[in-house]
């Protein structure tokens, strides 16, 4: 079996610890600095015909080599992550210890052992390949959490930590937010669910994710079921105190709590937002998109 592995010197863990490379013979090794270098190195391990391709970084390096990867393979070869970034979703949805490695990585592939997930893709316009390909979005006050996220990692504040203090951060400007609190005036997106008329709504929070196990134990979605999962809140959220609960254990609360937030299980969204959407951490435009699941991706797994 051909190994191709991409590292990212620049995450977090990688940055701290050196780069985990366990120089077999058989293993490529890369770590591009642009998305245009990562699209040559993927070009170069699709024609030696790699079968398992190692990601080693975070969630943002997952998603670019996943996004670049989907215009270069015609057929995806099973994947492995090594979790060295400041955020490791996938791994922590995966069971992927912190100290695995590329020779871990390989035993399990050798094995047998791997664990599907769908990834989550965004199309925009009329596009058929799509644009970005990750595993959890976020639209509405989930971009401005994310960059309070952002903020604590710079001061050293990572992956459940850096969840509780943003979230923790978000809540209070929620709450305790004037009439016009960009966080209580929500986000204006036009969406529509599996073919359905699109309906504009104001929105506190948009999440999907394909995603069975989230991390610090949230269950925003309800129970871990694969596939896409869609979280909206509405805007301005009321109730919010007695809201919080039941979105991050998965419950429903009482009716009244109920009402202002749902949970579906969409195939397809079309949504239309002026305002941009986080995908793994990442800020992108927003515009005319389409969110789906794609083709499900083997991960090689303890």
């Amino acid at each position: 079996m051909r190994v191709g592995v991409i590292a990212n010197g620049r995450s977090h863990r990688n940055l701290k610890q050196g780069m985990r490379l366990d120089h077999w013979p058989d293993v490529s090794y890369a770590a591009p600095d642009t998305f245009e270098a990562l699209e040559e190195t993927l070009r170069d391990y699709a024609a030696r015909d790699i079968g398992l391709l190692v990601v080693n970084g975070g969630d943002g390096t997952l998603r670019d080599v996943m996004t670049a990867a989907a215009q270069v393979f015609e057929t995806l070869p099973a994947m492995a992550i090594i979790p060295s970034g400041k955020t490791n979703a996938l791994a922590l949805d995966l069971g992927i210890p912190d100290d695995w490695t590329v020779r871990d990585a390989i035993a399990a592939a050798r094995a047998g052992r791997f664990v599907q997930r769908a990834p989550v893709e965004i199309l925009r316009g009329q596009d058929k390949r799509p644009a970005a390909r990750g595993f959890l979005l976020g639209m509405g006050g989930f971009v401005r959490a994310t960059e309070l996220a952002q903020s604590t990692h710079r001061v050293g504040a990572f992956n459940g930590v850096a969840v509780a203090l943003s979230l923790g951060w978000s809540m209070a400007q929620t709450m305790f937010g004037g009439a016009d609190n960009e966080w209580r005036r929500g986000t204006t997106i036009r969406i529509g669910e599996d073919g359905r008329a699109p309906v504009t709504r104001q929105l506190y929070l948009l999440l999907a994710s394909t995603l069975e196990r989230m991390p610090v134990g949230l269950k925003p979605f309800g129970r871990p079921r694969p596939g896409l999962k869609l979280l909206t809140v509405d805007a301005p959220p009321r109730h919010l105190f007695r809201m919080l609960s039941p979105i991050l254990t998965g419950t429903t609360g009482s009716p009244a709590v109920a009402k202002g937030f749902a949970r579906t299980d969409p195939h397809q969204l079309r949504v239309t937002a002026d305002e941009g959407f986080i995908l793994d951490g990442e800020l992108f435009a927003g515009g005319d998109l389409t969110i789906r699941a794609g083709a499900p991706i083997r991960f090689a797994a303890p």
